[in-house]
């Protein structure tokens, strides 16, 4: 599970506000040759295509739920306020998949190579229930109640294609032997209605007895995580770092609805986050299972020309591996 909220890391309550993200990922699935054994369908066929997915050792199938939510900065207002983002909400269910190869050679020459491919489909407007979100959980905890949600952008359908790539290089310092260090850079890009981007990016990870992942979760657009991790038998943290700079050429939440004419503002093609945070793991604790809690702070360069500064969040996941 996976929860973002500016709340989390300032006292601001605007743009990107909430995002939440329910995922499940199944069990690895080996399979060098036979594909057959290990996909069926239409997975099967749309991997096929892809030579890093073909000749993937293991593979996982992940499935998501999430609800993302946009405002403008001042959520007292009634009226329009055309120099800020729109109010917008995004509902959508996710199909992906997942697949690792590792590569041995010496020392640091050994990584792992992740390529995530994954559908999002879903809604914008109304019907994506972001304003029936905010305005229940702002009124249970007595928020400032949010005015504007009339002028959000319009019910439309919307389609992402999503593909990432990681290179995972673990190297374990001979003067600490029991701290252990990665770095992973990744390159990936979106396509569709709602977001179409390229981008690059760098995560590091620093920590004792570093548990097999790729890094905690986030909600896109935003350097990559796996929501896969494979506990040891020894509790596990480490802290981590990572930038990652996106190259927009669409983004529904600021360009405004695809087919009508709707609030929109001028963006930025140029996008950065910067975040750091912490994770721990555990192994199973009598009837608890493993898990992985983590928390996350990002610093979001400005996305919009008249913003008047970048914004902060803060992203917490909570992982089971059952």
């Amino acid at each position: 599970m996976q929860v973002e909220n500016d709340l989390f890391a300032s006292d601001n309550d605007r743009h990107y506000t909430n995002g939440v993200r329910l995922s499940y990922l199944t069990k690895a699935k080996p399979c060098p040759d036979d594909r057959k054994r290990c996909l069926s369908g239409i997975l099967r066929r749309v991997t096929s295509i892809i030579p890093a997915f073909r000749d993937g050792e293991e593979h996982r199938i992940s499935y998501s739920l999430g609800q993302n939510m946009y405002t403008p900065s001042d959520i007292t207002v009634r009226e329009l306020l055309p120099d800020d983002r729109p109010y917008a909400g995004w509902l959508y269910a996710g199909l992906g998949f997942v697949s690792r190869n590792t590569f041995e050679g010496r020392a640091a020459r050994s990584y792992n190579r992740i390529d995530n491919l994954e559908l999002n489909i879903g809604m914008v407007g109304p019907w994506s229930g972001a304003e029936f979100a905010q305005k229940n959980w702002h009124k249970l905890f007595n928020f400032r109640k949010p005015q504007g949600w009339s002028n959000q952008l319009h019910n439309e359908p919307g389609l992402v294609l999503i593909y990432e790539r990681i290179w995972q290089f673990k190297k374990r310092p001979e003067i600490l032997p029991h701290l252990e260090m990665e770095f992973a850079p990744n390159l990936g890009g979106a396509l569709g209605n709602v977001y179409t981007h390229a981008a690059a990016g760098l995560r590091a990870r620093i920590g004792v007895n570093l548990p097999d992942d790729y890094g905690p979760p986030r909600i896109r657009p935003s350097l990559p995580g796996s929501d896969y991790f494979s506990p040891g038998d020894r509790l596990g943290f480490y802290v981590s770092g990572g930038l990652e700079g996106r190259a927009v050429a669409r983004n529904i939440f600021l360009d405004g609805n695809t087919f009508r004419s709707s609030h929109s503002v001028d963006k930025k093609h140029f996008v950065g986050d910067l975040q750091a945070g912490a994770t721990l793991v555990a192994p199973r604790l009598g009837v608890v299972p493993p898990f992985r809690l983590s928390y996350t702070y990002i610093w979001r360069s400005k996305e919009f020309h008249g913003q008047d500064f970048g914004d902060r969040f803060g992203s917490i996941n909570l992982s089971f591996n059952l």
